[in-house]
Protein backbone atom coordinates (compact mmCIF):
# COMPACT_ATOMS: atom_id res chain seq x y z
CA UNK A 1 0.00 0.00 0.00
CA UNK A 2 1.40 3.43 -0.88
CA UNK A 3 0.56 6.95 0.20
CA UNK A 4 0.52 9.86 -2.25
CA UNK A 5 1.14 13.22 -0.61
CA UNK A 6 0.34 16.53 -2.26
CA UNK A 7 2.96 19.33 -2.31
CA UNK A 8 0.75 21.43 -0.04
CA UNK A 9 0.49 18.70 2.58
CA UNK A 10 4.19 17.89 2.23
CA UNK A 11 5.05 21.54 2.88
CA UNK A 12 2.74 21.69 5.87
CA UNK A 13 4.14 18.40 7.14
CA UNK A 14 7.68 19.75 6.87
CA UNK A 15 6.81 22.83 8.89
CA UNK A 16 4.98 20.72 11.46
CA UNK A 17 7.97 18.42 11.71
CA UNK A 18 10.22 21.44 12.31
CA UNK A 19 7.94 22.46 15.20
CA UNK A 20 7.69 18.93 16.58
CA UNK A 21 10.49 19.09 19.15
CA UNK A 22 9.34 22.39 20.74
CA UNK A 23 5.81 21.00 20.88
CA UNK A 24 6.99 17.79 22.55
CA UNK A 25 9.03 19.77 25.08
CA UNK A 26 6.10 22.07 25.86
CA UNK A 27 3.73 19.13 26.09
CA UNK A 28 6.04 17.22 28.41
CA UNK A 29 6.45 20.29 30.62
CA UNK A 30 2.67 20.69 30.88
CA UNK A 31 2.42 17.00 31.72
CA UNK A 32 4.97 17.66 34.48
CA UNK A 33 2.82 20.48 35.89
CA UNK A 34 -0.38 18.43 35.51
CA UNK A 35 0.92 15.38 37.33
CA UNK A 36 2.79 17.47 39.91
CA UNK A 37 -0.56 18.90 40.98
CA UNK A 38 -2.23 15.51 40.89
CA UNK A 39 0.53 13.81 42.89
CA UNK A 40 0.01 16.36 45.61
CA UNK A 41 -3.14 14.47 46.65
CA UNK A 42 -1.49 11.19 47.77
CA UNK A 43 1.48 13.15 49.15
CA UNK A 44 -0.95 14.97 51.46
CA UNK A 45 -2.48 11.78 52.84
CA UNK A 46 -0.53 11.89 56.14
CA UNK A 47 -1.76 15.48 56.73
CA UNK A 48 -5.36 14.68 55.75
CA UNK A 49 -5.36 11.45 57.76
CA UNK A 50 -4.35 13.29 60.93
CA UNK A 51 -6.43 16.44 60.38
CA UNK A 52 -9.69 14.65 59.54
CA UNK A 53 -9.08 11.41 61.54
CA UNK A 54 -9.34 9.21 58.43
CA UNK A 55 -8.73 5.47 58.31
CA UNK A 56 -6.92 3.64 55.50
CA UNK A 57 -10.20 2.76 53.77
CA UNK A 58 -11.13 6.45 53.55
CA UNK A 59 -7.64 7.25 52.24
CA UNK A 60 -8.11 4.64 49.53
CA UNK A 61 -11.51 6.11 48.62
CA UNK A 62 -9.90 9.53 48.04
CA UNK A 63 -7.61 7.88 45.50
CA UNK A 64 -10.64 6.08 44.04
CA UNK A 65 -12.60 9.36 43.70
CA UNK A 66 -9.72 10.94 41.78
CA UNK A 67 -8.79 7.98 39.62
CA UNK A 68 -12.23 6.53 38.86
CA UNK A 69 -13.32 9.93 37.52
CA UNK A 70 -10.37 9.95 35.17
CA UNK A 71 -10.95 6.32 34.28
CA UNK A 72 -14.58 6.78 33.24
CA UNK A 73 -14.16 10.04 31.35
CA UNK A 74 -10.92 9.50 29.42
CA UNK A 75 -12.22 6.95 26.87
CA UNK A 76 -15.29 9.15 26.30
CA UNK A 77 -13.11 12.21 25.70
CA UNK A 78 -10.91 10.20 23.33
CA UNK A 79 -13.89 8.82 21.40
CA UNK A 80 -15.38 12.29 20.91
CA UNK A 81 -12.13 13.95 19.87
CA UNK A 82 -11.32 11.18 17.38
CA UNK A 83 -14.44 12.30 15.50
CA UNK A 84 -14.18 16.01 16.24
CA UNK A 85 -10.77 17.30 17.44
CA UNK A 86 -10.92 19.86 20.24
CA UNK A 87 -7.56 21.69 20.18
CA UNK A 88 -8.30 23.87 23.22
CA UNK A 89 -9.71 21.11 25.39
CA UNK A 90 -6.21 20.73 26.89
CA UNK A 91 -6.40 24.19 28.47
CA UNK A 92 -10.02 23.58 29.52
CA UNK A 93 -9.06 20.40 31.34
CA UNK A 94 -6.33 22.25 33.23
CA UNK A 95 -9.00 24.68 34.44
CA UNK A 96 -10.80 21.79 36.17
CA UNK A 97 -7.55 20.84 37.92
CA UNK A 98 -7.17 24.44 39.07
CA UNK A 99 -10.67 24.46 40.60
CA UNK A 100 -10.03 21.12 42.31
CA UNK A 101 -6.83 22.35 43.97
CA UNK A 102 -8.44 25.58 45.16
CA UNK A 103 -11.30 23.60 46.68
CA UNK A 104 -8.87 21.17 48.34
CA UNK A 105 -7.02 24.09 49.94
CA UNK A 106 -10.18 25.20 51.78
CA UNK A 107 -12.05 21.89 52.23
CA UNK A 108 -13.20 21.46 55.82
CA UNK A 109 -14.88 18.05 55.57
CA UNK A 110 -14.39 14.66 53.91
CA UNK A 111 -17.11 15.20 51.28
CA UNK A 112 -15.43 18.35 49.94
CA UNK A 113 -12.12 16.49 49.76
CA UNK A 114 -13.76 13.85 47.58
CA UNK A 115 -15.30 16.52 45.30
CA UNK A 116 -11.93 18.27 44.98
CA UNK A 117 -10.23 14.99 44.11
CA UNK A 118 -12.92 14.32 41.48
CA UNK A 119 -12.36 17.72 39.86
CA UNK A 120 -8.63 17.02 39.61
CA UNK A 121 -9.49 13.64 38.09
CA UNK A 122 -11.74 15.33 35.53
CA UNK A 123 -8.89 17.61 34.50
CA UNK A 124 -6.68 14.57 34.02
CA UNK A 125 -9.39 12.84 31.96
CA UNK A 126 -9.52 15.73 29.51
CA UNK A 127 -5.76 16.28 29.37
CA UNK A 128 -4.30 12.82 28.76
CA UNK A 129 -6.07 11.52 25.60
CA UNK A 130 -5.62 14.74 23.64
CA UNK A 131 -2.06 15.30 24.86
CA UNK A 132 -1.16 11.75 23.83
CA UNK A 133 -2.60 12.42 20.37
CA UNK A 134 -0.54 15.60 20.00
CA UNK A 135 2.59 13.71 21.10
CA UNK A 136 2.00 11.12 18.37
CA UNK A 137 1.39 13.87 15.80
CA UNK A 138 4.71 15.48 16.77
CA UNK A 139 6.65 12.18 16.93
CA UNK A 140 8.10 12.12 13.42
CA UNK A 141 7.48 8.37 13.37
CA UNK A 142 9.39 7.66 16.62
CA UNK A 143 6.20 6.76 18.43
CA UNK A 144 7.71 5.02 21.44
CA UNK A 145 10.20 7.80 22.12
CA UNK A 146 7.56 10.52 21.69
CA UNK A 147 5.12 8.81 24.07
CA UNK A 148 7.93 8.25 26.57
CA UNK A 149 9.08 11.89 26.31
CA UNK A 150 5.51 13.02 26.92
CA UNK A 151 5.06 10.53 29.75
CA UNK A 152 8.35 11.34 31.48
CA UNK A 153 7.12 14.87 32.13
CA UNK A 154 4.25 13.37 34.10
CA UNK A 155 6.61 11.03 35.94
CA UNK A 156 8.84 13.94 36.94
CA UNK A 157 5.77 15.84 38.12
CA UNK A 158 4.72 12.87 40.23
CA UNK A 159 8.21 12.77 41.71
CA UNK A 160 8.28 16.48 42.57
CA UNK A 161 4.79 16.45 44.12
CA UNK A 162 5.85 14.63 47.31
CA UNK A 163 8.77 17.05 47.72
CA UNK A 164 6.41 20.02 47.46
CA UNK A 165 4.21 18.38 50.06
CA UNK A 166 7.14 17.61 52.38
CA UNK A 167 8.90 20.99 52.23
CA UNK A 168 6.12 23.50 51.41
CA UNK A 169 2.58 22.27 52.04
CA UNK A 170 2.99 20.03 55.12
CA UNK A 171 4.90 22.64 57.17
CA UNK A 172 2.44 25.43 56.23
CA UNK A 173 -0.80 23.49 56.29
CA UNK A 174 -3.70 22.79 53.95
CA UNK A 175 -4.07 26.40 52.73
CA UNK A 176 -0.66 26.27 51.04
CA UNK A 177 -2.17 24.02 48.36
CA UNK A 178 -3.62 27.17 46.76
CA UNK A 179 -0.12 28.37 45.85
CA UNK A 180 0.49 25.17 43.89
CA UNK A 181 -2.56 25.97 41.76
CA UNK A 182 -0.50 28.75 40.12
CA UNK A 183 1.13 25.95 38.13
CA UNK A 184 -2.25 25.33 36.51
CA UNK A 185 -2.37 28.91 35.23
CA UNK A 186 1.07 28.55 33.66
CA UNK A 187 0.03 25.26 32.06
CA UNK A 188 -3.18 26.78 30.67
CA UNK A 189 -1.19 29.48 28.82
CA UNK A 190 1.22 26.96 27.31
CA UNK A 191 -1.57 24.55 26.36
CA UNK A 192 -3.42 27.35 24.58
CA UNK A 193 -0.33 27.82 22.39
CA UNK A 194 -0.14 24.06 21.79
CA UNK A 195 -3.83 24.16 20.87
CA UNK A 196 -3.07 26.63 18.07
CA UNK A 197 -0.41 24.26 16.63
CA UNK A 198 -2.77 21.31 17.04
CA UNK A 199 -5.58 23.12 15.21
CA UNK A 200 -3.33 24.04 12.28
CA UNK A 201 -2.00 20.49 12.08
CA UNK A 202 -5.51 19.01 12.18
CA UNK A 203 -6.63 21.27 9.32
CA UNK A 204 -3.61 20.23 7.25
CA UNK A 205 -4.25 16.52 7.85
CA UNK A 206 -7.90 16.93 6.87
CA UNK A 207 -6.96 18.86 3.71
CA UNK A 208 -4.61 16.05 2.72
CA UNK A 209 -7.26 13.41 3.37
CA UNK A 210 -4.64 11.53 5.40
CA UNK A 211 -5.63 7.98 6.25
CA UNK A 212 -4.03 5.60 8.70
CA UNK A 213 -2.32 2.56 7.29
CA UNK A 214 -3.46 -0.75 8.72
CA UNK A 215 -0.55 -2.27 10.62
CA UNK A 216 -1.96 -5.82 10.62
CA UNK A 217 -4.65 -8.05 9.16
CA UNK A 218 -5.90 -9.51 12.45
CA UNK A 219 -9.63 -10.23 12.79
CA UNK A 220 -11.65 -7.99 15.10
CA UNK A 221 -12.17 -10.73 17.70
CA UNK A 222 -8.40 -11.27 17.93
CA UNK A 223 -7.82 -7.52 18.27
CA UNK A 224 -10.28 -7.37 21.19
CA UNK A 225 -8.56 -10.35 22.82
CA UNK A 226 -5.15 -8.67 22.49
CA UNK A 227 -6.52 -5.42 23.94
CA UNK A 228 -7.69 -7.51 26.90
CA UNK A 229 -4.17 -8.94 27.26
CA UNK A 230 -2.68 -5.44 27.28
CA UNK A 231 -5.17 -4.37 29.94
CA UNK A 232 -4.26 -7.37 32.08
CA UNK A 233 -0.63 -6.31 31.81
CA UNK A 234 -1.62 -2.80 32.87
CA UNK A 235 -3.51 -4.34 35.80
CA UNK A 236 -0.38 -6.05 37.10
CA UNK A 237 1.72 -2.91 36.61
CA UNK A 238 -0.65 -0.25 37.90
CA UNK A 239 -2.11 -2.00 40.91
CA UNK A 240 1.41 -2.73 42.15
CA UNK A 241 2.52 0.85 41.42
CA UNK A 242 -0.55 2.12 43.29
CA UNK A 243 0.54 0.16 46.36
CA UNK A 244 3.74 2.22 46.35
CA UNK A 245 2.35 5.64 45.47
CA UNK A 246 -0.58 5.48 47.92
CA UNK A 247 0.82 3.59 50.91
CA UNK A 248 4.62 3.57 50.64
CA UNK A 249 5.10 6.44 53.10
CA UNK A 250 2.91 4.68 55.68
CA UNK A 251 4.81 1.44 55.11
CA UNK A 252 8.19 3.10 55.65
CA UNK A 253 7.03 4.97 58.75
CA UNK A 254 5.47 1.89 60.31
CA UNK A 255 8.18 -0.62 59.48
CA UNK A 256 11.35 1.46 59.80
CA UNK A 257 10.14 4.20 62.20
CA UNK A 258 11.33 7.10 60.02
CA UNK A 259 9.88 10.62 59.84
CA UNK A 260 7.20 11.72 57.36
CA UNK A 261 9.75 13.93 55.57
CA UNK A 262 12.22 11.05 55.23
CA UNK A 263 9.44 8.83 53.88
CA UNK A 264 8.47 11.51 51.33
CA UNK A 265 12.07 11.67 50.14
CA UNK A 266 12.05 7.89 49.64
CA UNK A 267 8.82 8.28 47.64
CA UNK A 268 10.53 10.97 45.55
CA UNK A 269 13.40 8.56 44.79
CA UNK A 270 10.91 5.90 43.65
CA UNK A 271 9.02 8.41 41.48
CA UNK A 272 12.29 9.59 39.94
CA UNK A 273 13.16 6.03 38.97
CA UNK A 274 9.78 5.81 37.23
CA UNK A 275 10.64 8.92 35.20
CA UNK A 276 14.00 7.50 34.12
CA UNK A 277 12.44 4.10 33.37
CA UNK A 278 9.78 5.67 31.16
CA UNK A 279 12.33 7.56 29.08
CA UNK A 280 14.57 4.50 28.68
CA UNK A 281 11.54 2.35 27.92
CA UNK A 282 10.45 4.60 25.07
CA UNK A 283 13.88 4.59 23.45
CA UNK A 284 14.24 0.81 23.86
CA UNK A 285 10.72 0.26 22.51
CA UNK A 286 11.71 1.92 19.22
CA UNK A 287 14.98 -0.03 19.17
CA UNK A 288 14.08 -3.60 20.23
CA UNK A 289 10.32 -3.58 19.59
CA UNK A 290 7.09 -3.37 21.61
CA UNK A 291 6.68 -7.03 22.52
CA UNK A 292 10.21 -7.67 23.92
CA UNK A 293 10.00 -4.46 25.93
CA UNK A 294 6.73 -5.56 27.53
CA UNK A 295 8.27 -8.92 28.46
CA UNK A 296 11.31 -7.32 30.07
CA UNK A 297 9.44 -4.59 31.90
CA UNK A 298 6.73 -6.50 33.73
CA UNK A 299 7.92 -10.07 34.15
CA UNK A 300 11.47 -8.83 34.80
CA UNK A 301 10.30 -6.95 37.90
CA UNK A 302 9.01 -10.13 39.60
CA UNK A 303 12.21 -11.19 41.46
CA UNK A 304 12.58 -7.71 42.93
CA UNK A 305 8.95 -7.32 44.04
CA UNK A 306 9.18 -10.72 45.77
CA UNK A 307 12.26 -9.56 47.73
CA UNK A 308 10.90 -6.15 48.73
CA UNK A 309 8.72 -7.14 51.75
CA UNK A 310 11.71 -8.76 53.46
CA UNK A 311 14.37 -6.08 52.77
CA UNK A 312 15.86 -3.62 55.26
CA UNK A 313 15.63 0.15 54.73
CA UNK A 314 18.70 0.40 52.46
CA UNK A 315 17.70 -2.50 50.24
CA UNK A 316 14.10 -1.29 50.20
CA UNK A 317 15.33 1.91 48.55
CA UNK A 318 17.49 -0.02 46.08
CA UNK A 319 14.73 -2.48 45.17
CA UNK A 320 12.10 0.22 44.66
CA UNK A 321 14.46 2.01 42.25
CA UNK A 322 14.89 -1.19 40.20
CA UNK A 323 11.14 -1.91 40.30
CA UNK A 324 10.36 1.66 39.22
CA UNK A 325 12.82 1.51 36.32
CA UNK A 326 11.45 -1.80 35.04
CA UNK A 327 7.71 -1.27 35.48
CA UNK A 328 7.67 2.28 34.12
CA UNK A 329 9.38 1.19 30.91
CA UNK A 330 6.34 -0.92 30.01
CA UNK A 331 3.78 1.82 29.44
CA UNK A 332 5.16 3.43 26.23
CA UNK A 333 5.44 -0.05 24.66
CA UNK A 334 1.90 -1.03 25.73
CA UNK A 335 0.37 2.22 24.48
CA UNK A 336 2.14 2.20 21.09
CA UNK A 337 1.25 -1.49 20.63
CA UNK A 338 -2.41 -0.61 21.31
CA UNK A 339 -2.26 2.28 18.82
CA UNK A 340 -1.06 -0.17 16.17
CA UNK A 341 -3.81 -2.65 17.01
CA UNK A 342 -6.50 0.00 16.41
CA UNK A 343 -4.98 2.48 13.93
CA UNK A 344 -6.68 5.82 13.42
CA UNK A 345 -8.27 5.86 16.90
CA UNK A 346 -5.45 7.44 18.87
CA UNK A 347 -7.77 9.42 21.16
CA UNK A 348 -9.99 6.47 22.02
CA UNK A 349 -7.06 4.12 22.60
CA UNK A 350 -5.10 6.67 24.64
CA UNK A 351 -8.18 7.55 26.68
CA UNK A 352 -8.98 3.90 27.24
CA UNK A 353 -5.48 2.99 28.39
CA UNK A 354 -4.76 6.13 30.43
CA UNK A 355 -8.26 5.87 31.90
CA UNK A 356 -7.93 2.16 32.59
CA UNK A 357 -4.57 2.83 34.25
CA UNK A 358 -6.12 5.47 36.52
CA UNK A 359 -9.14 3.30 37.30
CA UNK A 360 -7.01 0.31 38.19
CA UNK A 361 -4.89 2.46 40.46
CA UNK A 362 -7.98 3.83 42.18
CA UNK A 363 -9.67 0.46 42.65
CA UNK A 364 -6.39 -1.05 43.78
CA UNK A 365 -5.83 1.73 46.32
CA UNK A 366 -9.34 1.39 47.75
CA UNK A 367 -9.06 -2.40 47.98
CA UNK A 368 -5.60 -2.28 49.51
CA UNK A 369 -6.68 0.35 52.02
CA UNK A 370 -9.49 -1.94 53.16
CA UNK A 371 -7.09 -4.89 53.49
CA UNK A 372 -4.51 -2.75 55.31
CA UNK A 373 -7.06 -1.81 57.98
CA UNK A 374 -7.48 -5.51 58.83
CA UNK A 375 -4.17 -7.16 57.92
CA UNK A 376 -1.67 -4.35 58.32
CA UNK A 377 0.25 -2.29 55.78
CA UNK A 378 3.13 -4.77 55.46
CA UNK A 379 0.77 -7.50 54.28
CA UNK A 380 -0.11 -5.36 51.25
CA UNK A 381 3.43 -5.61 49.89
CA UNK A 382 3.56 -9.36 50.45
CA UNK A 383 0.26 -9.77 48.58
CA UNK A 384 1.11 -7.46 45.67
CA UNK A 385 4.60 -8.89 45.16
CA UNK A 386 3.14 -11.64 42.94
CA UNK A 387 1.35 -9.27 40.53
CA UNK A 388 4.23 -8.99 38.00
CA UNK A 389 3.89 -12.75 37.39
CA UNK A 390 0.93 -11.81 35.18
CA UNK A 391 3.53 -10.55 32.69
CA UNK A 392 3.63 -14.12 31.36
CA UNK A 393 0.48 -13.34 29.31
CA UNK A 394 2.67 -11.20 27.00
CA UNK A 395 3.40 -14.54 25.31
CA UNK A 396 0.01 -14.18 23.53
CA UNK A 397 1.00 -10.91 21.85
CA UNK A 398 2.05 -11.29 18.19
CA UNK A 399 5.00 -9.31 16.87
CA UNK A 400 3.16 -6.68 14.81
CA UNK A 401 6.38 -5.08 13.59
CA UNK A 402 7.68 -8.39 12.20
CA UNK A 403 4.31 -9.11 10.59
CA UNK A 404 4.32 -5.67 8.97
CA UNK A 405 7.82 -6.24 7.56
CA UNK A 406 6.73 -9.55 6.04
CA UNK A 407 3.79 -7.90 4.34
Amino acid sequence: MSNVTSPQVASTGASAQAAALPILIALSFCHLLNDLMQSLIPALYPLLKEQFALDFTQIGIITLAFQITASLLQPTVGFITDKRPQPFSLAFGMCSTLLGLLLLSVADNYALILIAASLVGTGSAIFHPEASRVARMASGGMYGSAQAFFQVGGNLGQAVGPLLAAFIVLPRGQGAIAWVSLAALVAMMILTRIGLWYRARSVARKAGAHKSVQAHDLPKVRVLFLIGILMLLLFSKNVYSSSLTSFFTFYLIERFDITVKAAQIQLFIFMSSIAVGTLLGGALTDRIGRRPMIWISILGALPFTLMLPYADLFWTAVLTIIIGLLMASAFPAILVYAHELIPGRVGLVSGLFFGFAFGLGGLGAAGMGYIADFKGISFIYQLCSYLPALGIVAWFLPDLEKNRELT
